[in-house]
């Protein structure tokens, strides 16, 4: 028997409605669990992450501790990771829409465009480092030296790849990880050779600073707490078994990519900037690649350092941002529109000047988007159990209208945990994070749950709130009707329209 959810009775509300942002169906996810592993070593390799691991050995650490504070940084984040991932695997949603459900309809956009933005900033990060590149190949090539030009050059091209959809981010993510590679390799020997030349031993040198580990550990945490929120926005789309009722079943496929090609290839990454600047003084790889290759050498490995920021800007920052954007606005911005402005607004937030002040935009940014992390697992995990009303999410007047569309418990604990750890910028994260659960929690049985009943709770956290572990999928059917159908149903669903 079919096992399919009642059609809502709301009138068809468009104004929450656009294909880009409806959930994805079990058999409109193309990611395998190799590609998947694939895409986040092409995301991994932010030329920004050098930075970290210079500042680790400069600030009196070694070699060796720089790589282990900030591979250990990244398996708690990666964990992090998977409990953020299962709303995409399970429910199909991305990142804006979910936020509905512990934000409301309206208030959702306070916390999902504070994403998009700072993920448009490190677009615009990335665009200007892969810019640099190329201008360093228009200089010893052509004698052209216009490093604007190549930004703009750059960000269409990236704009104009990633609107043609997930299967060519993930054709590009498979061209990157093996470049990132080879970058990685050639950047160790040759810059081990110039430390041994200038009778430096890497693995011994220590800096003068004092940077301490917990400052490390929880710099490199935030870098990733913009991807650690807004996970689903992949996972989403990554193959899943049906009727996967085991969280480890249903999210393997997640696995290796978050808790080991991540922790891995930061690590290696953070170390290599560390290896740079103790033989070198500099820890930027496109300045030491200008001075160290010569030829063709020097084309190759610059294009390689293009391609790694292409990769990581395609995945991790333009598809989060423009979701974000469409769910601002659905009847006006769609996806190729988004990320147009996704694009303009990394541009305007002049990239040169944040890459200067890297750990401070780190620790402000770690702040509220962790508090948005601690409501989200609140939400998801301890308030719903995993289920969740879907189609009450694509209606302005329904469960998640709250109070005129906003959920005073979301906002006031994001806010509140938020403010608190940006007064502790070094220590945001971990503050942030813990305090947004609890705010969250709290404030929701003592203000709202009463006065604004969730159905997935009243219902005893009924399986009628649940899909990928039952073998179903959301369907929309048009006119704000929502269906769960079984693979069986939308193949069968897709012939007819064929047919037709």
């Amino acid at each position: 028997m079919p096992s399919s959810q009642a059609p809502t009775q709301h009138a068809p509300r468009d104004s929450l409605i656009e294909e880009s942002i409806l959930p994805t169906h079990l058999d409109q996810r193309p990611i395998s669990r190799f590609g998947y592993t694939w895409i986040w070593i092409g995301i991994a390799v932010i030329i920004a992450t050098y930075s970290l691991g210079a500042g680790g050995v400069e600030g009196g650490m070694s070699l060796s501790e720089v790589i282990a504070i900030i591979a250990l940084a990244n398996l708690v984040i990666g964990a992090f990771m998977l409990l953020t991932a299962d709303i995409g695997t399970e429910h199909g949603l991305s990142f804006a829409v979910y936020l509905r459900a512990p934000f409301g309809v309206h208030g959702t956009h306070f916390p999902a465009v504070t994403r998009g933005v700072v993920a448009a900033m490190w677009f615009g990060i990335q665009t200007y480092l892969g810019a640099l590149a190329l201008n360093g190949i228009g200089q010893y090539f052509l004698g052209f030296d216009n490093w604007v030009l190549w930004y703009f050059v750059f960000a269409v091209l990236q704009i104009a790849n990633t609107a043609m959809g997930i299967r060519s981010v993930e054709r590009l993510a498979a061209l990157a990880a093996p470049a990132i590679i080879a970058i990685s390799v050639w950047m160790y020997f040759t810059l081990e050779g110039v430390a041994q030349t200038k009778g430096i031993n890497i693995w011994t040198f220590q800096g003068t600073g004092q940077v301490s580990v917990a400052v490390l550990f929880i710099s490199n945490m935030a870098f990733w707490s913009t991807m650690a929120i807004d996970i689903p926005n992949l996972t989403r789309f990554i193959e899943v078994g049906a009727g996967s009722r085991s969280f480890l079943k249903r999210n393997r496929a997640i696995f290796i990519a978050q808790l080991l090609a991540l922790p891995v290839t930061q690590a290696l990454i953070a170390g290599i900037g560390a290896v740079s600047f103790i033989a070198t003084g500099n820890w930027n790889p496109v300045e030491v690649i200008q001075s160290q290759g010569h030829g063709l050498s020097l084309l190759v490995l610059l294009a390689l350092v293009v391609l790694a920021q292409w990769s990581t800007n395609n995945s991790a920052n333009l598809i989060p941002s423009a979701l974000t954007f469409v769910n601002l606005a659905p009847r006006v911005i769609d996806y190729r529109i988004a990320l147009v402005i996704a694009g303009i607004v990394g541009t305007l937030c002049a990239p040169w000047a944040l890459l200067d002040n890297l750990f401070v935009f780190l620790g402000y940014c770690g702040a509220f988007l962790s508090a948005i992390g601690g409501i989200m697992i609140a939400d998801y995990y301890l308030l719903r159990r995993r289920r969740l009303n879907v189609p009450e999410l694509f209606h302005l007047d329904g469960q998640f209208r709250y109070a005129g569309g906003f959920n005073p418990a979301g906002l006031i604990a994001w806010l509140v945990a938020g403010g608190i750890a940006a007064f502790y910028p070094q220590h945001a994260i971990v503050i942030g994070f813990p305090l947004g659960l609890v705010l969250y929690i709290l404030l929701m049985k003592l203000m709202v749950l009463a006065r604004y009943p969730q159905a997935e709770i009243t219902s005893g956290f009924a399986d009628d709130f649940l899909a990928t572990s039952l073998g179903l999928s959301w369907v929309y059917e048009g006119a704000g009707r929502f269906t769960r159908q079984t693979l069986e149903e939308l193949k069968s669903s897709d012939k007819r329209r064929e047919d037709l």
